[in-house]
């Protein structure tokens, strides 16, 4: 996975992570994250991930944290763990400024490459906050669809953030591989 200015796909390292709670949390929350379309300022305040968490995902016997760097350090980012059949996606991140540029479905199609190819799983699964159409829907149209099944918010733990409505609800969204 290539484009203008960016290298290929590489796995994590524990010394990345500092930059990729910094990544993941300017794409999600608080006013940087407004630079870009997957803002979720509106609904959720707080942290989206902290070092004790990706530190864990990086060094997951299970997983890997795939990431893409550009002259300025990593521009994108996500998470694969290796489930049965399936594998799950998570940790999506990709700079604001990088957004809308064609970074994040790049990484995507990488994240189902590597999943079906060096793992051999059929499906990607994935958990996305219902309440983000827009999302649902640009996953929808690079195939996924969604499952119904339903699960809550972790209200309460504010290492998931500070939700700002009382209705979230996160949706399992699949994908068929191959």
């Amino acid at each position: 996975m290539t484009s203008a200015g960016t290298r290929a796909a590489r796995l994590a390292r524990p010394a990345d992570v500092p930059a990729l709670v910094d990544l993941v949390q300017s794409a999600y929350r608080g006013e940087s994250s407004r630079a870009g379309w997957t803002t979720e300022a509106d609904l959720i305040d707080g942290q989206r991930a902290d070092a004790a968490m990706v530190g864990a995902a990086v060094t997951d016997p299970n997983g890997v944290v795939l990431v893409v760097e550009d002259g300025a350090g990593i521009a994108a980012c996500c998470q694969l763990e290796r489930r049965d059949d399936h594998a799950y996606f998570g940790m999506f991140a990709v700079s604001p400024g990088r957004q809308g540029g064609g970074l994040g479905r790049a990484m995507l199609a990488e994240a189902e490459r590597f999943a079906r190819d060096e793992w051999g799983v059929g499906a990607l699964r994935m958990t996305v906050i219902r309440q983000r159409e827009d999302l649902i829907a640009w996953y929808e149209r690079r195939g996924y669809a969604r499952t119904g099944e339903l699960t809550p918010f972790p209200y309460g733990d504010e290492r998931f953030g500070l939700p700002l409505r009382p209705d979230l609800v996160f949706e399992t969204l699949t994908r068929k591989l191959g």
